[in-house]
């Protein structure tokens, strides 16, 4: 057999190294939904909303620090606080649940500069390069909110982007200055320009009733990932998202994470408690090259510059860490 005929062979035979975790401080539950991994620094980023912290993990040697004292608040049953977070230029950003707001931390100290408070509670944020802005998903509002951060000590709020639904996840084409989200209600995903701030187009994913959640963005073959809650979809961003591929994965996903320097796609599922490694190829194909066991409810996932991936366990109070051959 040639080497060529044998590549996804031996792609499809990897095994990662088993398992292992980083506790996190307090008790369990910890609540956590989306993170980060900063490459310039070298960290995972935790929001864990329900104990008022930011957990901060050292990718090369494992330590984790803990800032403390962010708002908190309780939504019936639920405590709310911190739940997602985005990497700039010199700072990072966190957006809360409880008060409403999106605050810019210093990159490197961590520490607090400033805030902004949303008229509607805050899901996902993303910064925006070109335009030195953050991005943030306002389900209630079926909006999506921009900030200039340009001056991370007085972020503000510049212009309100109206959506036919609830906007879930988010993806960024720099290159052309396009904002992806999914509306989840409505089974849809939006292509948005980040200049204009308007909707160019609408696409139909086919998630099915319990719709569209997270997203990546392949530049260097303008496709676009869309994951629904079993599976992931490919859709072709250069063609009117005509869906190229699909690919079981478990139920229970949420937000993948995306290594463009390995052409790779991560996916966890809740419901298997499994994370998935799914290579991308240029002919807009999804092929499953490597899977890991994880936690249950183990939903969201960030990958570092080394392709280890970090999965919140929110019930067991740890991150789950895989590290894969390469």
């Amino acid at each position: 057999m040639s080497q060529l005929l044998a590549l996804p062979l031996l792609l499809a035979l990897q095994v990662p190294s088993a398992p292992t975790s980083i506790p996190l401080p307090g008790e369990a539950p910890v609540a956590m939904d989306y993170l980060a991994f900063d490459p310039a620094t070298h960290r995972v980023l935790l929001p864990a909303g329900n104990t008022g912290r930011l957990d901060v993990v050292d990718t090369t040697t494992g330590k984790l620090t803990a800032l403390e004292s962010f708002p908190t608040a309780k939504r019936g049953e639920r405590t709310v606080g911190l739940s997602s977070v985005t990497v700039g230029e010199g700072s990072v950003f966190v957006g809360n649940r409880a008060d409403w707001t999106v605050c810019a931390l210093e990159q490197r100290s961590l520490a607090r500069e400033g805030c902004v408070k949303l008229a509607s509670q805050p899901d996902g944020v993303m910064y925006v390069p070109a335009t030195k802005e953050v991005w943030v998903t306002l389900p209630e509002a079926h909006a999506m909110e921009v900030l200039d951060v340009k001056n991370p000590a007085s972020p503000a709020v510049v212009a309100r982007v109206p959506l036919a639904g609830e906007p879930e996840g988010y993806a960024l084409d720099a290159a052309r200055g396009l904002v992806y989200t999914n509306l989840e209600d409505a089974d849809r995903t939006v292509v948005i320009d980040a200049r204009a701030r308007r909707v160019l187009d609408t696409w139909k994913p086919g998630c099915g009733e319990a719709g569209p959640r997270g997203l990546a963005f392949d530049a260097s073959h303008r496709q676009l990932a869309v994951a629904c809650t079993d599976r992931v979809k490919l859709l072709d961003a250069a063609h009117a998202g005509a869906i190229r591929a699909e690919l079981g994965t478990g139920g229970g996903v949420d937000n993948p994470a995306w290594d463009a320097a390995h052409h790779r796609l991560y996916v966890a599922s809740g419901k298997t408690a499994t994370l998935t490694i799914v290579d991308l190829s240029h002919a807009g194909e999804l092929r499953k090259v490597a899977s890991a066991p994880t936690a249950q409810g183990g939903r969201n996932v960030a990958v570092d510059a080394d392709g280890t991936a970090y999965v919140p366990d929110s019930r067991g109070g740890r991150l789950v860490v895989v590290r894969f051959p390469r």
